[in-house]
């Protein structure tokens, strides 16, 4: 099934020339059944990826504000776009953008795997959803430290859609869990069973729930039509609810950086 979704929203001007902004995928490339107790694969599934406007809307958006942006992903390599999201019926005008863009292509091409990723090189920290990092965000120990460190340096933090699963794993200073009481939101489990893909590893507001974050999202008849942003300024992070909120998302992590980093 295929997402609708057109973005109309309209970048603000920001100049963050100098400063730098990295963009995290996955690198999981198929809808696998997993073993829960192994971990193993049981079945292969439809190919996946990352949802590619929650990729390239970011992208865009930090290099329009004239900041250097890297693109990295959980292995390194080619990433896994999911076929869906680039039909000419859901594309946006980044996707678009992307396909006529020689230099974004050859970065999502070979792009750079995490472990080789200083993060204290970073202002702006985004990950990208889609429906592979369920496979592979949570489950990385290497994107965790990455993540932790990224919040204790104050690094702005930014997600959307699956990419909050990204936090899972990562821990404040104290050691507690990073989205503890953080104000916070990602894809709704209703969204989940609506587009019947609810048998992935890991379910974005069933982990946010479990590690105690304030979770909120808005419903409606069908979820995927809504969107949701929200900004917890007290602890530098931003996120979206679904792959309607790529721009949104990547602009407040411009304005939260700019008016309280800068």
């Amino acid at each position: 099934m295929t997402l609708p979704h057109k973005s109309n929203t309209k970048r603000e001007i920001f100049d963050l020339s100098g400063y730098a902004a990295l963009i995290i995928t996955t690198s999981q490339s198929s809808l696998d059944k997993i073993d829960k107790s192994t971990n193993n694969v049981i079945k292969k599934g439809k190919a996946t990826g990352v949802y590619a406007s929650e990729m390239t809307e970011p992208y865009y958006t930090f290099l329009d504000a004239h900041m250097n942006v890297t693109i990295a992903s959980i292995a390194g390599g080619e990433i896994p776009i999911d076929p869906l999201s680039l039909v000419p019926f859901v594309r946006t005008k980044d996707d678009d953008r992307f396909l006529k863009d020689p230099i974004l292509q050859e970065k999502v091409k070979n792009s750079i795997p995490i472990e080789k990723i200083n993060i204290a090189d970073y202002d702006i920290v985004f990950l990208s959803g889609g429906w592979g990092a369920a496979y592979d965000f949570a489950q990385s120990d290497r994107l965790s430290s990455m993540v932790s460190r990224a919040y204790a340096n104050k690094t702005i933090l930014a997600a959307v859609c699956h990419g909050p699963l990204g936090f899972i794993g990562a821990t404040k200073p104290d050691g507690s869990a990073l989205v503890k009481d953080v104000k916070v939101t990602g894809v709704t489990n209703k969204q989940l069973r609506e587009l019947m893909v609810g048998n992935t590893p890991k379910h974005p507001e069933a982990e946010l729930r479990k590690s105690n974050a304030k979770y909120e999202h808005r419903s409606g008849l069908i979820d995927m039509f809504k969107n949701h942003i929200v900004v917890d300024a007290d602890h530098l992070i931003v996120t979206g609810q679904n792959q309607k909120g790529g721009i949104e998302t990547a602009q407040m992590a411009l304005r939260l950086f700019s008016t309280n980093v800068l």
